[in-house]
């Protein structure tokens, strides 16, 4: 499966006649006895909703008008091609074709790249939202050359970059004009699942299209971190093209800004994504006045409990927090106490869930506040309080955090198996400054590498690999393949179902991964 903003083209039928012909008529398909529990689709709870529509077309009237299409155009070089006729033309003293001959000197070969998508007008005087990976530059680097847009009347206006934000995935466009149609923001916040939605927007560029659905899901995450990770999921068919269009509730008020969809296929099968707008408002409030959004940050690496066996490892449930993987010296977190290894449950009184994380209780946490932060370090409660710090920009992160990944595994011999080893299925030898080196790994790091692993293991299953480096098991350094056994022993003697190993590969950062004791 593929989380893709952009896709190729492909037919797409969606039908809500079936739904539509329905009208306001209840059924019930069963009922209980005076004074029993009532079945949740009895008539009496299932009463139709005043105003539900049977046709969309005046509201598509109204909105249509504001909603807009958006395309970019930007030179980009490209690595020149060999032209087998170029060796003739200098052996015989001819002139080569333009473009052909970049060893003197000459411009670099270059191509137009664009992009389509769309995006809303907020103001009469031409205030435009939409997605900042639509007039993001090449690779991610800048800007675009040009942003176009285009009005349903045909009426096209050259627009400049007001401002964009990484995180959120959102830009602020500006055009030239006066009493143009526009819409107004609506309360994301009293949505709900089942409740009706319209998106408008250019899929493929093929001119403004209105789709219709429902709320599939609120708060839904993709990528299982960041502030942004919670998007309003709707079955209206949500394209390639539609990135930066509005989600409109009944109201006509816009609820959500289309982003992302997730499909096998990179085309709609009914899972679109939009980003709430209660989260892009005050994006676009403050970007509209010509400043950066300020966000809480705490310094730390974050891995959700969602594996079971690294949940067991640590003697919680599934789900119960996130897993301190790394910690930025100096940052927030290292400063109020908190550790590698420590399981983030609770952040300013509001519990860690899937849907609440980390990383969003944080960055909604006003910067230089004093934040309780609740924590289970080695199986205890405890309460530590963070001065929330600014969130620094991405280019600074991303330094940060590294993102290397060794594929060179080295060369370690035969390695030191110890038997409670042989029972995770890894053999091992001692991390020496030779490997450190060979494995691109930075200086001063200790641990065991792993030299061979059993392809049927559950170490393989998750992923480790030869040439990882196990710096802790059950957050115990060790740094000789006895004490990774004696770990492991000693975890069956406690009746452990699984151990919890650290690793590191590369330059990458470290993370936690839990391995089954009885898959073996």
């Amino acid at each position: 499966m593929s989380f893709s903003k952009e896709s190729p083209i492909v037919r797409y039928a969606y039908g809500v006649a079936g739904a539509l012909l329905l009208g306001g008529t209840a059924f019930s398909i069963a009922t209980g006895p005076v004074g029993a529990q009532t079945a949740q689709n009895a008539p009496s709870a299932m009463a139709p909703r005043p105003g539900a529509p049977m046709s969309f077309a005046d509201l598509t009237a109204r909105l249509q008008p504001a909603v807009v299409n958006i395309s970019t155009k930007q030179r980009i070089a490209v690595k020149a091609q060999t032209d087998p006729m170029a060796q003739f033309f200098r052996q015989f003293g001819g002139q080569e074709p333009d473009g052909q001959d970049q060893s003197n000197g000459s411009q670099p070969t270059t191509r137009e790249a664009g992009s389509l998508g769309s995006g809303f007008i907020i103001s009469p005087d031409g205030y435009i939202v939409t997605n900042n990976h639509l007039i993001q530059g090449a690779e991610g680097k800048g800007v675009v050359d040009s942003v176009a847009v285009t009005l349903t009347s045909g009426k096209e206006y050259s627009a400049r970059i007001i401002g964009r934000d990484l995180p959120s995935d959102l830009a602020l466009l500006k055009i030239d004009g006066a009493n143009l149609p526009y819409v107004q923001w609506g309360d994301s916040t009293r949505a709900r699942v089942g409740d009706w939605v319209l998106a408008i927007g250019d899929p493929y560029g093929v001119g403004s299209t209105v789709t219709a659905g429902i709320i599939s899901a609120l708060h839904r995450g993709i990528t299982g971190f960041g502030a942004y990770d919670r998007y309003i999921q709707t079955d209206a068919s949500i394209n390639m093209g539609n990135s930066g269009g509005p989600m409109f509730d009944l109201n006509g008020n816009v609820i959500g800004i289309n982003s992302a969809l997730i499909s096998p296929t990179g085309a709609s099968v009914g899972i679109g994504l939009a980003i709430p707008a209660e989260l892009a408002q005050p994006v676009i409030e403050t970007l509209r006045r010509g400043q950066q959004p300020s966000r809480g940050y705490l310094g730390v690496g974050l891995q959700p409990l969602q594996d079971d066996d690294t949940a067991a490892a640590l003697g919680l449930k599934k789900g119960s927090g996130e897993l301190v993987n790394s910690v930025q010296p100096g940052d927030p977190a290292a400063l109020a106490g908190i550790r590698q290894g420590d399981v983030i449950v609770r952040v300013g009184g509001q519990a860690v869930t899937s849907e609440q994380t980390v990383s969003y209780l944080i960055a909604n946490s006003p910067v230089g506040s004093r934040v309780p932060v609740n924590i289970i370090r080695n199986g205890r409660p405890q309460t530590v309080a963070v001065v929330v710090g600014q969130r620094p920009s991405e280019e600074a992160l991303a330094k940060a955090a590294g993102g290397g990944d060794a594929n060179n595994d080295g060369n370690f011999g035969n390695g030191v198996t110890a038997p409670a080893t042989r029972a995770l299925g890894l053999s091992l030898q001692p991390l020496t400054p030779g490997a450190v080196q060979a494995l691109s790994l930075p200086p001063g790091t200790h641990g065991v590498v792993i030299t061979a692993i059993d392809s049927n293991s559950d170490a393989s299953d998750k992923g480790l690999r030869r040439g990882d480096v196990i710096i802790s098991v059950n957050q115990a350094l060790v740094t000789t393949p006895p004490q990774v056994a004696a770990a492991v022993s000693e975890a069956r003697a406690t009746g452990r179902m699984s151990v919890l190993l650290l690793v590191k590969r590369g330059t990458a950062p470290e993370r936690f991964v839990g391995i089954n004791l009885a898959s073996r």
